[in-house]
């Protein structure tokens, strides 16, 4: 071998050692603490998940349940918190009147008794639905929560008065910039601590809108986790976090985190030196990101004494798993 042909291979070895040792995970300091359990939707009744498509009614698919709970309600709220989560989800329309109404869909016609798009009423209206009037697992021979609850679609700012002290994570579901324009004058209203207790996702522009107006609050779009993954795992060798992954909420599927650089400790160590929040969710399949961290194969596919944050539709399955 000639001398150049020599001193590149020592060069190529030198950068994989320092690569290497920049991002193994056995010479990293393990991350303290608990996991952070992230209730989506609140407890909430399941659903067959099979060939979903985006008009499906969840409702009509419910699976046998053995709670009386219905996501985006209070008391579901009140119970995921009781159950051990951290942090609870909550789906965000606004409404002709000004308000905010938490619920899920884009319609009223699958889950409730109303009709229509649900941005397009007023609260007093949706006030006045009963939101468990679809619910079936039986091919509609029975509706076990009809007529019981009449009136329980609350308020964002009915959310933000029962829990003052609780973290929630708001999911706003339009492009709509003009949505974070008003999700903005309802949350600037609280203060610099509270804000830091809230964590906004949705569509990018009116993500972008909270992000840029209220910097106490974490936030995710889909175009910032595509661009703080995608810069990850191709420069964070280095040790360098993307801008996209500063001030963030940073959702990984439990099978892309191995490819990122440190995992886990290193990277959990950068995301929070970037003042961002790592949340694990179920496997990535393809068309989108997938449910959660929703069973005792998916949790132990987590890494031993992990301490970052899970996302997952069953609380009370992994929170003792997890601890709590």
């Amino acid at each position: 071998m000639n001398k150049k042909l020599k001193y590149a291979a020592m060069a190529v070895a030198v950068f994989a050692a320092a690569v290497y040792l920049n991002n193994t995970n056995h010479l990293a300091i393990p991350q303290d603490g608990e996991p952070v359990l992230l209730a989506h939707r609140g407890i909430a009744q399941r659903f067959d998940e099979r060939d979903l498509t985006n008009d499906t009614c969840t409702a009509a698919r419910m699976l046998p349940s053995g709670h009386q709970y219905l996501e985006n309600t209070i008391d579901s709220m009140r119970a995921s918190f009781t159950a051990g989560a951290d942090i609870v989800e909550l789906d965000v329309h606004p409404t002709t009147d000004g308000e905010f109404a938490v619920f899920h869909d884009w319609m009223l016609d699958c889950r409730t008794d109303g009709h229509g798009v649900t941005r397009e009423h007023s609260m007093a209206y949706l006030k006045k639905l009963d939101i468990g009037h679809g619910y079936t697992s039986d091919g509609g021979k029975t509706f076990p929560f009809r007529g019981k609850a009449v009136g329980l679609m609350p308020t964002l700012a009915e959310v933000l008065a029962a829990f003052p002290q609780q973290r929630l994570l708001i999911n706003v579901k339009s492009r709509d910039a003009s949505e974070g324009e008003k999700l903005v004058d309802v949350l600037s209203k609280l203060p610099s601590e509270r804000q830091a207790q809230i964590m906004v996702y949705g569509g990018d522009e009116p993500v972008d809108i909270v992000r840029t107006r209220l910097p106490e609050i974490k936030t995710i779009s889909r175009a910032t986790i595509k661009g703080c993954l995608l810069g990850y795992i191709g420069y964070g060798w280095s040790g360098m976090v993307p801008r996209a992954c500063h001030n963030a909420m940073v959702m990984v599927p439990v099978n892309v985190a191995p490819f990122l650089w440190g995992w886990p400790d290193r990277f959990l160590s950068r995301m929070k030196a970037a003042r961002s929040e790592v949340f694990v969710l179920g496997p990535y399949q393809g068309g989108g990101f997938s449910t959660g961290i929703d069973t005792a194969e998916q949790f132990a596919r987590l890494p031993p004494n992990y301490a970052g944050g899970i996302w997952t539709n069953e609380m009370e399955t992994i929170a003792p798993l997890a601890g709590k």
